[in-house]
């Protein structure tokens, strides 16, 4: 397997330096990345769904935890302390740890395990204050109203001319 070295391009990311971290880990991944298979879908702009093939393991073998946006799913088996006599072993037991790196505002609300299936519910939850707002544009989105407007206008014209405003005399 090939090696990266990304110390030149971290020394270049400033401000970035969890996405640094985050190319660094991916880079790193071991020959047992492919265990336990899994899926990720999305289905809707703001919901996904993890869901690992988690055959053999029981609800209470296994640990989901969620720190700093990283999702980590952990799997333990208990040693076997009765000795088995396997004539042939496909279904793997060994334990496993699985972590996704979550966006920010995106966190777990239902995790059940279906057929087989841990099924792990995600939620994408942008607060008021960061979602996209409209801002109209005009002298009433300023707070300014016709009667405010004029008066600006006076207040121009007196500064403009160093004396009382003129009046308009209406063209006949």
């Amino acid at each position: 397997m090939r090696h990266y070295d990304f110390s030149p391009l971290t020394r270049s990311f400033i401000g970035f330096d969890r996405m640094a971290t985050m190319i660094e880990a991916a880079s790193k991944l071991e020959s047992t990345a492919g265990y336990p298979p899994y899926n990720v879908e999305q289905i809707n702009d703001d919901q996904y769904r993890i869901e690992l093939a988690v055959a053999g393991f029981d609800q209470s073998e296994l640990t989901l935890e969620t720190h700093q946006n990283v999702l980590t799913v952990t799997g333990r088996k208990p040693s076997d302390e009765e000795a088995r006599n396997f004539v042939h072993r496909g279904i793997a037991g060994r334990g496993f740890e699985r972590r996704f790196q979550l966006a920010d505002h995106v966190r777990v609300t239902q995790a059940d395990i279906q057929n087989g299936l841990l099924v792990i519910e995600l939620v994408r939850d942008i607060p008021e204050a960061l979602r996209p707002r409209t801002i109209e544009i005009g002298l009433q989105a300023l707070g300014l109203d016709g009667k405010a407007a004029e008066d600006k206008d006076a207040a121009n014209d007196k500064s403009l001319t160093g004396s009382k405003p003129l009046k308009k005399v209406k063209a006949a």
